[in-house]
């Protein structure tokens, strides 16, 4: 990542952090040792100090609360509340910590929703930690950091065609479930959910249900 959305020249960034001193880390990420290999290899960094390593998107808000991280790192799918969904609560809870994404799905529409939700940064998984680390002292400086890439993609895949309710009757439909249990998940009549399905199959220029869910997953729409 070398572009002026990526990872470049740091210098100035790293003497503007050292002289705040340390670095405090919140870390959400479901895999026990990816989260574990992640802490270790950051808390090598001199400047950085990992304060919370969480496992499940609830815990999130309420642990940034209690330990007051200068930079939350959050995966997207998570056990509870997704990265995502974290992260606009996270904004809102606790302005002054910068949030960045970090994922092994690359999707533009999650990088969309991401910068959405106020994200200073989204990155994929497959970078060298040492690029990582960088990526967190930019954005505690104010810089924002996409993967050059993934902004590549984004932009030409252009904007969720799904509103809000379209994707909630989706989302419940994930597990193959019928009509009337979508509806009573999502408090709505079943004849509409029929129409809303009914739009999302045509937005999504599918056959039925499960492509459209399959289909908007891929595109990190849901």
């Amino acid at each position: 990542m070398n572009d002026a959305d990526g990872v470049s020249d740091t210098q100035g960034v790293n003497d503007a952090n050292d002289a705040k001193g340390v670095i405090k880390l919140l870390l959400a990420e479901d895999q026990g040792m990816m989260r574990g290999a992640l802490a270790l290899l950051l808390g090598l960094e001199e400047d950085f100090e990992i304060v919370a390593q969480l496992g499940n998107g609830d815990e999130i808000v309420p642990r940034a609360l209690e330990t007051r991280p200068d930079v939350a790192l959050l995966d997207i799918e998570l056990p509870g509340r997704s990265g995502l969904d974290a992260a606009a609560a996270l904004r809102e809870a606790l302005p002054e910590c910068q949030v960045l994404i970090l994922t092994t799905f690359g999707r533009p529409g999650y990088l969309r929703r991401a910068m959405e939700a106020g994200a200073a940064g989204f990155l994929v998984k497959d970078g060298p930690v040492e690029e990582l680390a960088v990526a967190i002292r930019r954005v505690l400086a104010g810089e924002r950091v996409i993967d050059p890439g993934l902004a590549a993609a984004a932009l030409s895949a252009g904007p969720n065609p799904l509103t809000q309710r379209e994707r909630d009757v989706l989302s419940a439909a994930v597990d193959g479930a019928t009509v009337a249990d979508i509806a009573a998940k999502v408090h709505l009549s079943p004849a509409t959910v029929r129409n809303y399905l009914s739009s999302a199959i045509g937005k999504t220029q599918t056959r039925n249900r499960m492509e459209a869910v399959r289909a908007a997953r891929q595109n990190g729409w849901l």
